[in-house]
């Protein structure tokens, strides 16, 4: 959304929706969702494709891809409706498996690179880490709307979620290795690489690329790297799943070290997407075939 006006939409579905009890909300979001897998045809065919690859080809996939909406939805008036004052409550309904592992990663000197994918409420994750004692410095994508930009970063810093915008000349590579050298926690999204420009991999049976950024950090500061699920409860609230560090491979040169790292990240999203692969609302393409096709 441009200007203004868009800046004053987002505003007011904001304010509108942070007045809502947790259940309308969360009902209301996945309603919408599912709703708009009838007429974003191009968006529904998409996912359908993804369910196919993921789930197989005995899926019902057109089914499969209007639940996949409906929790992008639901993440979405998640993401209006969670507010300063509404830490406590989020916190609260949310569960972490392996956390053990995110506590232990976070004491090493070296910092620790939390690897997530677009699966449930990431924002949501973030939230629970920093209560954990993880804040994280998170890296996004910018929009056309700096109004919405700053408005946006603002509101995630009240959540205790530090965001740099990827833009030109911003230096965001340099400020999240910087976080990690002085033992800090940073969080990428790992699993979608929209120019396709990316670390060759295989994921779930297919070629594809995937971003090098989590694994470049990582041979570059030494971090750990933890590939994290982020999942929504059938009901009210979340769970997160810490996976073990990926290997970081020592030899070799630094594009062989990416790469076969990169592979190991493609393999821990297989596992993170299988365990709700409707979860997973990614409309965009992910193999190259679905560039094709689109």
């Amino acid at each position: 959304m441009k200007g203004p006006v868009g800046y004053a939409v987002v505003r007011a579905l904001t304010g509108l929706l942070s007045l809502l009890p947790e259940p309308i909300m969360r009902h209301g979001g996945y309603a919408a969702g599912y709703l708009a897998s009838f007429t974003s045809r191009r968006g529904r065919e998409m996912a359908e494709r993804h369910q196919r690859r993921i789930q197989g080809d005995t899926v019902d996939a057109r089914r499969a891809a209007r639940r996949v909406f409906g929790h992008y939805g639901r993440y979405y008036a998640e993401a209006f409706w969670m507010r300063p004052r509404r830490r406590r409550a989020v916190i609260r309904d949310s569960e972490v498996e392996n956390l053990e592992t995110l506590h232990a990663a976070v004491a090493a000197p070296q910092g620790a690179i939390l690897a997530v994918g677009h699966l449930g409420n990431w924002e949501a994750a973030g939230l629970r880490a920093a209560s954990e004692g993880a804040p994280v410095l998170a890296a996004a994508e910018g929009l056309s709307n700096e109004r919405l930009v700053r408005w946006f970063v603002q509101m995630r810093a009240m959540m205790d979620i530090e965001v740099v915008i990827v833009r030109r000349g911003a230096r965001v590579t340099e400020a999240l290795a910087r976080r990690l050298e002085e033992g800090g926690v940073v969080a990428l999204m790992s699993d979608r690489d929209l120019k396709g420009t990316g670390i060759p991999v295989t994921l779930f049976g297919e070629e594809t690329t995937l971003p090098a950024g989590a694994l470049s950090l990582a041979c570059r500061t030494g971090a750990t790297v933890l590939p994290v699920g982020t999942y929504f409860r059938p009901g009210r609230g979340h769970v997160f799943v810490i996976h073990p560090p990926l290997e970081v491979p020592a030899e070799g040169t630094l594009e062989e070290r990416v790469r076969r790292g990169t592979q190991g990240l493609a393999r821990a999203l297989e596992t993170m997407i299988l365990r709700a692969p409707e979860q997973w609302h990614v409309l965009q393409p992910v193999w190259p075939g679905d560039r094709e096709a689109r």
